[in-house]
């Protein structure tokens, strides 16, 4: 980390490094860095019914939670199906997985939470994300498999044609299941560096959380106890 940087919003920052929607993909690692961890203690039995968005909404982060970030941090719902702009579909099918999880399409109900950090200009974000029962486990295998076959892609986002590789990591051992990777995405010759962004993906019982964390030209990650106390929070809720 530098310096402590001054607010920069999610309108500057797209402003900044450009908005892609979408994320490569490298082979899994070998052994115990292959980007999913093991199987930690099973959550506690979940009940059938999802938490609604304004369930999730509560048990996102406060102002006052996270010293990391600037104040207010925001929750948003996701927009209106159809009301925000298309792009055509990524040139491999097989990584699409790994943008929809995240983005926690198809869940029964989601939000997304925003942190301009402190000492990070580029910033970071969660998306948790609630499904029907036995959902979260199969959209969670459909995110391990395109971890496992995915390389790189080509998409269109707001500032244009991209390529993208992802790179696995050790994920935490949260959760019920989880795993960690980085999308790099070259910026071209007026812009130093490339477009670094990890993201960590936990299940616990019947929600997927995300957690991104972007930087230019450098590697760096979502703070690991902000992803432990979410965690903890979403098994809790889900407990009789």
């Amino acid at each position: 980390m530098h310096a402590r940087a001054p607010r920069l919003t999610t309108t500057a920052v797209t402003a900044v490094i450009g908005v892609f929607i979408a994320s490569g993909c490298a082979p899994a690692q070998e052994s115990k860095n292959d980007g999913v961890a093991p199987t930690a203690t099973p959550s506690a039995k979940v009940p059938v019914t999802p938490l609604t968005v304004a369930q999730l909404k509560t048990f996102a982060f406060k102002d006052g939670e996270v010293p990391q970030a600037h104040e207010p941090i925001e929750v948003s719902e996701p927009a209106p199906e159809g009301s925000g702009r298309s792009f055509p579909p990524i040139s491999e099918p097989s990584c699409r997985p790994l943008i929809d999880v995240r983005s926690g399409e198809g869940s029964f109900a989601h939000v997304f939470q925003t942190f301009n950090w402190k000492e990070n200009i580029m910033g970071g974000g969660s998306t948790l994300a609630s499904y029907q029962a036995g959902k979260a486990e199969q959209r969670f295998a459909e995110l391990k498999q395109a971890l496992a076959t995915c390389r790189s892609y080509e998409g269109e986002g707001w500032v244009g044609k991209f390529k993208a590789t992802v790179k696995t990591e050790a994920p935490p051992q949260v959760g019920d299941e989880a795993v960690a990777f980085r999308e790099i995405i070259p910026m071209g010759p007026e812009q130093p560096g490339d477009r670094n962004e990890q993201f960590i993906v936990v299940r616990t019982g019947n929600t997927i959380a995300t957690f991104s964390e972007l930087s230019v030209g450098a590697g760096l990650s979502f703070p690991a106890e902000l992803v432990s106390r979410q965690v903890e929070r979403l098994r809790n809720a889900q407990r009789p």
